[in-house]
């Protein structure tokens, strides 16, 4: 019998220093100060348990800091009947053997491996490790349920699953079930301290009032062709839902307002719009929770009319991050981006006027990538010489900028593998983590992460930085700031030459 479940994070020591592994969509090790991102979907499926009366133990190594002797003797202690553990393609060698070991220790206990690199290839793992059962799935908080009724005689084995019958893999496809059954809205809020909220409610860098906390409203991705992203390449459109503007509405007002959070960032792939997005915002302004909470989201360029912009600054959202990935249109059409450079600079307009004409705090960050096989230096630095415009123009707050990773099972992997772009073994997974050249490129390593360094200084203006100053009105905004110097100063050195 299934009694007791651990949702684990092992602890992954490595001279890379630490990984950041939940719920990031491109994984990498941190050099110095990490930021925890709140793992939405696995605090979903330890509540779901909790609510159907099992026990649930919340076993995160990275957050706590423990060492891995301390988390193996800690989860020897408890002893799970099953052990559910996240994984990303860069993690999974260090997470076999880690499952060899726990197969030793604790014999009886089912392990469960789960997330993205799983997905993908769900009968690699039963060939390197002892691993009870592979979830191909991303409603890991529905399946691992599933999972548990199953192996208690409660219902048949549903979708999504792997599992080895003595020398041969199994899977239950044959009782497929759209995922569209799984209705988000029947959710129970997540348990907060059950899932020890306060250990990612300020070690995240884009925190400016804390303590924060994640969401999560939509699930898989209207657009999903982008042809870099494991999240939503691997769950086609067909699949995507959401939750109603109700539902996080008394999430906020009942679940998380109670707990004295300040910042709530909903980590949907994109963050629902049109009726939606109105519903949602009329419903913060008319309750005054726009008094009591921040929001940030992740949106989309070329979505958005100028009133959803005021609608979201009177609605007190905080921050929005865009993916451009490149400046390139080009890129972006090989990418199957679905984006208009020419319409960016207009709609951060739209923003910031929307930020005047509300007294909002709106701030727009975009994301960009670097390294890729078909872009020369002088098209990569077109990318930088974009973004530090729209600084000089006060159109832009802040940016992130990662190497370009083909996580394996996406398009980017099977062109890169079809083309012969990548300059590693297809299958070296410990070396797609951001720490050396992957993709072969026009440009040499050095060029490459001098470009990324120089995509972090391109916002370093003198216009710039006075205006910072001249926009600080409270000690909150000068202890923003100083994190904000410091989060530049790590990513520089994480990208160092």
């Amino acid at each position: 019998m299934i009694k007791k479940i651990s949702i684990s994070y092992p602890a992954l020591e490595s001279d890379k220093w630490v990984p950041l592994l939940s719920q990031n969509r491109q994984f990498q090790w941190f050099a110095w100060d990490p930021t925890f991102i709140f793992p939405v979907i696995p605090a979903y499926a330890a509540t779901l348990l909790k609510h159907n009366w099992y026990e649930v133990f919340w076993d995160d190594w990275i957050a706590e800091k423990l060492s891995y002797e301390q988390w193996l003797n800690r989860i020897i202690t408890e002893a799970p009947d099953l052990i559910a553990i996240e994984t990303k393609t860069p993690t999974v060698r260090q997470i076999w053997t880690i499952i060899n070991e726990l197969k030793t220790k604790l014999p009886n206990s089912k392990i469960v491996l789960m997330w993205d690199h799983a997905t993908a290839f769900p009968e690699e793992s039963f060939e390197y490790s002892n691993v009870d059962y592979v979830m191909a799935t991303w409603d890991f908080d529905f399946a691992l349920l599933d999972l548990v009724k199953f192996l208690n005689w409660e219902q048949e084995l549903r979708a999504w699953w792997y599992w080895k019958d003595w020398y041969e893999v199994k899977n239950s496809w044959k009782w497929n079930v759209r995922k569209k059954e799984y209705d988000l809205n029947s959710l129970p809020h997540i348990d907060r301290d059950l899932v020890k909220y306060e250990l990612y409610a300020y070690k995240n860098w884009n925190f400016k009032y804390e303590p924060g906390t994640y969401t999560m409203v939509w699930r898989d991705c209207w657009w999903w062709k982008c042809t870099f992203c494991s999240w939503t390449t691997y769950y086609p459109n067909w699949t995507f839902r959401m939750q109603s503007p109700e539902y996080l509405i008394e999430e906020l007002e009942k679940n998380i307002i109670p707990l004295w959070i300040k910042e709530v960032f909903d980590d949907s792939w994109t963050f629902p719009i049109g009726p939606w997005l109105r519903k949602f915002c009329q419903l913060m302004i008319d309750k005054w929770l726009n008094k009591k909470i921040t929001m940030w989201c992740n949106m989309r360029f070329g979505y958005l009319k100028k009133e959803d912009y005021e609608l979201m600054a009177k609605a007190n959202f905080r921050f929005v991050l865009y993916g451009i990935e490149s400046a390139n249109q080009t890129t972006l059409d090989k990418l199957d981006k679905w984006l208009d450079i020419s319409v960016v600079e207009q709609e951060l307009k739209y923003l910031r006027e929307a930020n005047k004409k509300h007294n909002g705090q709106i701030a727009p960050h975009i994301t960009t990538m670097i390294w890729y096989p078909w872009e020369t230096y002088e098209e990569a630095k077109n990318t930088i010489d974009f973004c530090r415009d729209l600084f000089s123009k006060w159109l832009l707050d802040t940016l992130q900028a990662t190497i370009v990773m083909p996580y394996p099972w996406t398009p980017l992997y099977n062109q890169a593998i079809e083309n012969d772009w990548l300059m590693i073994n297809p299958w070296d997974w410990d070396r797609y983590d951001m720490r050396e050249r992957v993709l072969k490129c026009p440009m040499s390593e050095s060029e490459v992460k001098w470009l990324v360094q120089s995509i972090y200084k391109s916002f370093v203006s003198p216009k710039f930085i006075i205006r910072k100053i001249a926009g600080i009105r409270s000690p909150k905004d000068v202890m923003f700031l100083a994190k904000a110097w410091v989060k530049l100063l790590n990513h520089l050195i994480d990208f160092k030459k």
